[in-house]
């Protein structure tokens, strides 16, 4: 991932066994140092463009096709406001029949819950919503026939509920390729160091040597 390229360093003490020098330095990535999309570009969708995930695709693929870099694609789950990539990215058809069948076994079609069907009287007036979540004996009054009952319920299966919530992380917003280089610069600037007792260089700082200043 070319995020990591773009972190700045750091160095701090080394505590290794086979450290030779109280004054032997580890250096690393900052992963403290983090970035994400402007709070006011999130709302403004003339910066975003909605993107359906395909089937079988992942963050690198996605980059390749919209910026034309697989190494971007941390900027795709940035815009996209992805942290976790294995709970958040849709899985693919295979994999997710997989997951599902891993965690319900052999209740894969047994009932997840019941929602409710839309009812509209004579008049196509809308008397029940559709998709409410209810018991299973849920009731209403027929509005065309008032001395009867209607259970407007259906069942949705464990593997109809999981594919569901799998398809709706498919939609999501990436930044339009016209403001990708505006965000770059913007991301790396934030990366720069400022002057402080840790500074060493711009894109490197050096924390306190406790073993040095113990002494």
């Amino acid at each position: 991932m070319g995020y990591f390229r773009e972190l700045p360093n750091l160095q701090y003490q080394s505590f290794l066994s086979d450290s030779t020098s109280s004054k032997n330095y580890l250096e690393v990535k900052n992963l403290f140092r983090r970035n994400k999309l402007r709070e006011d570009l999130e709302g403004v969708f003339t910066f975003l463009e909605k993107y359906e995930i395909v089937e079988g695709a992942r963050p690198d693929t996605v980059a390749e096709e919209f910026y034309g870099s697989a190494e971007l694609d941390w900027v795709v789950l940035m815009s996209a406001g992805i942290i976790n990539v294995r709970n958040e990215w849709p899985l693919s058809n295979r994999d997710l029949y997989n997951y599902v069948e891993g965690k319900y076994g052999l209740d894969l079609n047994s009932p997840h819950h019941y929602e409710t069907v839309e009812v509209k009287d004579s008049n196509g007036r809308l008397i029940l919503p559709e998709g409410k979540i209810v018991d299973s004996d849920f009731t209403i009054p027929n509005p065309n026939s008032p001395l009867t009952n209607l259970n407007p319920v259906i069942s949705i299966s464990n593997i109809e509920y999981e594919t569901r919530e799998n398809t709706k992380k498919s939609s999501i917003y990436l930044l339009r390729p016209s403001y990708l280089q505006q965000f770059l610069n913007d991301m790396r600037n934030i990366m720069i160091y400022q002057n402080s007792s840790e500074y060493v260089s711009d894109r490197l700082i050096r924390t306190e040597n406790t073993r040095v200043n113990s002494r």
